[in-house]
């Protein structure tokens, strides 16, 4: 009987959790098909009389002066920005991380980024805004990018090493042996084993690139560097007066994460368990 109810509770906590996920998306999708007059509607109904899926058609549309032109435009900075600063990360986070878990001593320099990490992004909005300056890199996709990576970097380096430190070092030590380099080890027998994490360390730092707004308000002034975030709030702030057209916009820009989220769903599990703490 307790078993019973244990599996019961397991269930209903799942559902429970569930459920606080997908109900603001669902309604916000009923938004996004609901006419005017059904959003205004006293009292409010919970299906849409009419339904309308015109907001999309507009929304991914370039004509010009549908709104389609800044979403599709600001989704493409958003993409490109995104993954620009995941795959520099990577780059430079997986070497770190290795060494930070090889070499001992060095965890002073790993905990001096991580405290760093931890600072208000406020504190450094006129250090940035000065270095962006200086090599004319306001308002532009690659100097949001270059903002990204200080933001993204300590995070995956951080989460990397954890998942190195669990990683038997025996077998690193006869590939020494046999006379791989040390750049050799990493390639052909750390990254290997350490495959989960590095598909949910990706995830993360792209979706921490995806949802920043801060910086990318701070630093962009047009839609040629733009991104999602700040585009939607330009939606909320008075550019739209369709509470429909909002909606639709929230739920197209949720669309990319999903997708990824669903393709690395078996790495960002296993990377879960094994990379987000140590031993």
């Amino acid at each position: 009987m307790k078993v019973k109810m244990r599996h019961v509770g397991k269930y209903a906590a799942a559902l429970l959790v569930a459920f606080s996920v997908l109900a603001p998306m669902g309604w916000l999708f009923l938004m996004s098909v609901s006419a005017a007059s059904d959003l205004t509607r006293v009292p409010l109904e919970w299906l849409p009389r009419q339904w309308d899926f015109t907001r999309y058609g507009k929304l991914l549309s370039l004509e010009p002066g549908q709104p389609g032109v800044l979403f599709l435009h600001a989704l493409g900075n958003s993409l490109l920005v995104a993954t620009g600063a995941t795959i520099i990360c990577l780059l430079l986070a997986i070497p770190a991380a290795f060494s930070f878990s090889r070499y001992r001593g060095r965890d002073g320099w790993l905990f001096a980024s991580l405290a760093i990490y931890m600072v208000p992004p406020v504190a450094f909005v006129l250090p940035l805004y000065f270095l962006l300056q200086q090599f004319d890199l306001l308002n532009t996709r690659p100097g949001l990018i270059i903002v990204y990576c200080s933001l993204i970097l300590p995070f995956l380096t951080w989460m990397l090493k954890n998942q190195f430190d669990t990683l038997p070092q025996d077998i690193e030590q006869a590939a020494r042996l046999d006379g791989l380099r040390v750049w050799q080890v990493l390639l052909r027998i750390t990254l290997p084993l350490a495959k989960p994490v590095l598909g949910a360390a990706a995830l993360f730092g792209w979706l921490l690139a995806w949802d920043e707004f801060f910086y990318a308000l701070l630093f962009t002034s047009n839609i040629a560097a733009q991104t999602l975030p700040v585009t939607i709030a330009g939606f909320t702030a008075g550019r739209a007066t369709d509470d429909g057209l909002i909606a639709a916009v929230g739920i197209l820009a949720s669309v990319p994460p999903l997708f990824i989220a669903i393709w690395l769903q078996k790495t960002l599990v296993s990377g879960l368990a094994s990379g987000g703490s140590k031993g």
